[in-house]
């Protein structure tokens, strides 16, 4: 497995906003596989990040094969992408 991330990234959403979409992603990542949560701000955009073990090209959730998949969840499980 790898260590890989999902970032949540905007200068109009608010904190509430990006927490609640790393958090609805973080729920679908099994509990031994999420790794921290993380948070930062610049010149007036945050961003927060899910950190995770996984592999690329698959869902963190199920471990779907998500090759060539546009989705912005996953086809198998329903887990966000």
């Amino acid at each position: 497995m790898r260590v890989l991330y999902r970032q949540f990234r905007s200068a109009v959403k608010s904190w509430q906003v990006l927490f609640g979409e790393a958090a609805e992603f973080a729920n679908a990542v099994p509990s031994d596989r999420l790794i921290s949560v993380s948070h930062s701000a610049d010149n007036g955009t945050g961003l927060v990040v899910v950190w995770y073990y996984g592999e690329p090209g698959q869902c963190p959730r199920c471990e779907f094969t998500m090759t060539d998949n546009q989705t912005v969840r996953c086809p198998e499980c329903d887990a966000p992408l």
